[in-house]
C-alpha cells in the first residue's frame, strides 16, 4: 500500500484534463476529478499536507476492510482525500435517492452508508459531514445508476441528505468475538 510522502504535490494537468498527483519517482495519479469539480485553487500546484495524510489514513484505513485489490484499496483512498480537499461545494442531489431513515443518522468521515435508487443499491464511503448532508463516494465497482441515464463511477463522489443513508459499517467492520464456554 501507498505511504503518503511530504514529497507529493497536486496540481491540474490541462492536456489529461483532471486533477493529478505526482507521487514521486515518475509516478502519476489522475484522479476522477475535472475542472469543473475542483475549487479554484486546485489549479495550482498544492502539496500533499498533514491534513491529506491524515485523510488517507483514515480512509485507506476503513478501505482495508472492502473486498477490493491492495492497488484498488489505494485507488479509492486517494479518490476520497482528493474529493475532500478539492471539490466543489455542491448542494446535495438528494432526488436521486431513496429516504432510507427519519432524518437523525449523523455519520461520522470514513462510515460506509447504503444509498438506494429506484434502479439499484449500493455502498458508499462518506467524505465530508455536514449538518443536514454529507459527501460521499461510490465503493461499488460497477457504476451506480441514478436515474436510467446518469451514474457514478468507482470513487466518484456526491452530496447526499442524511435521511437518504442508512449506516452500514457493520457490514464491513468485524468485531473479534471471544467465545466462553
Amino acid at each position: 500500500m501507498l505511504k503518503p510522502s511530504d514529497k507529493w504535490t497536486w496540481y491540474y494537468d490541462d492536456a489529461e484534463q483532471h486533477l493529478m498527483l505526482d507521487l514521486g519517482n515518475t509516478m502519476l495519479f489522475k484522479t476522477n476529478l475535472s475542472r469543473k469539480h475542483i475549487v479554484e485553487c486546485a489549479v495550482g500546484i498544492n502539496e500533499f499536507s498533514v491534513d491529506d495524510a491524515t485523510a488517507f489514513q483514515t480512509y485507506k484505513d476503513q478501505i482495508s476492510h472492502l473486498d477490493l485489490s491492495e492497488p484498488r484499496q489505494a485507488e479509492l483512498a486517494l479518490y476520497c482525500v482528493a474529493a475532500k480537499r478539492f471539490h466543489k461545494p455542491v448542494q446535495p442531489k438528494s432526488w436521486f435517492f431513496n429516504s432510507l431513515s427519519d432524518g437523525s443518522l449523523t455519520p461520522e468521515e470514513g462510515d460506509f452508508v447504503r444509498l438506494e435508487t429506484n434502479h439499484t443499491r449500493g455502498a458508499f464511503i462518506v467524505l465530508e459531514v455536514g449538518e443536514c448532508a454529507s459527501l460521499c463516494a461510490s465503493i461499488n465497482l460497477d457504476d451506480f445508476d441514478l436515474n436510467g441515464i446518469k451514474s457514478l463511477k468507482f470513487g466518484e463522489a456526491i452530496k447526499v441528505m442524511h435521511d437518504r443513508m442508512q449506516n452500514i459499517n457493520h457490514s464491513f467492520l468485524t468485531q473479534p468475538m471471544r467465545l466462553v464456554g
